[in-house]
């Protein structure tokens, strides 16, 4: 087992029926790979969608030779496998999610998203980049038409222009470039329930302060729920994953 790799997990309903949040976890031979979907709500089959999406990620991890090229199979196998299921359900558009993936081998971190759900990379208790959303705000951000911290609360924010499950004539999914590990404190994959109730400010702060992934990830969980009450929470999930600094042989 690599114990430079330590993670832990968290998902809540929130004020909703069902949980169309999904993740999934696994490792091999020293590797590691997280997943985290979230199923479009509104579309009746969000949860089956996102939960297969993960099956798919966690399968094509465990028969990876490249882990480089891992999140562009695992997401266009996601995406294949749900248009097939879709056609034979007769339920052409309704499962659709998002997806963002995370593995990692003795060296780098290999990153592939799709839609809202994002990932976070941390050093040194502060956010070194995330995925950028394919949405509607996101891209209001990326024109220079609102600020970054408008995002959270813009009337449009679950308008998303790319998911799985919907035909596209070529990949809509986006790769970030290879992230050696020596540069990363931390990461953390969430849905929006999630990453719209806590703030990055917050974030860094309970990493700097927490003595452990959990910690951090129950601490993180307890500001989203308290953000959140009273609210019509959304399904809220995250997968947290700390790296050993191997100079210090500490979590940093």
């Amino acid at each position: 087992m690599d114990d430079r790799i330590t993670y832990a997990v968290y998902t809540d309903i929130g004020s909703r029926r069902v949980n169309e949040d999904s993740f999934g976890t696994a490792e091999k031979d020293g590797r590691h790979c997280f997943v985290l979907c979230d199923g479009l709500g509104g579309h009746g089959m969000g949860d089956a969608a996102s939960q297969l999406a993960v099956q798919v990620c966690l399968a094509q991890f465990e028969n990876a030779q490249d882990l480089e090229i891992y999140p562009d199979e695992a997401l266009q196998a996601s995406q294949d496998i749900l248009l097939a299921e879709q056609a034979a359900r007769g339920a052409q558009q309704k499962m659709k999610t998002t997806g963002v993936v995370l593995a990692t081998d003795e060296e780098n971190a290999y990153i592939g998203h799709v839609g809202d759900s994002r990932l976070y990379i941390f050093e040194k208790n502060r956010v070194k980049a995330r995925t950028l959303d394919h949405s509607i705000p996101q891209m209001l951000v990326l024109t220079g038409e609102i600020k970054e911290s408008e995002i959270r609360h813009h009337p449009e924010r679950n308008m998303l222009l790319r998911v799985l499950g919907v035909p596209w004539e070529e990949p809509m999914y986006e790769r970030m470039e290879t992230v050696p590990l020596s540069r990363c404190q931390a990461f953390l994959l969430c849905s929006d329930g999630f990453w719209e109730l806590i703030t990055e400010k917050e974030m860094c702060s309970l990493l700097k302060s927490s003595g452990n992934v959990q910690e951090w990830l129950s601490r993180m969980a307890e500001v989203v729920r308290e953000n959140g009450r009273g609210q019509d929470m959304d399904n809220n999930t995250a997968v947290a994953v700390w790296v050993k600094n191997r100079k210090k042989g500490l979590f940093w």
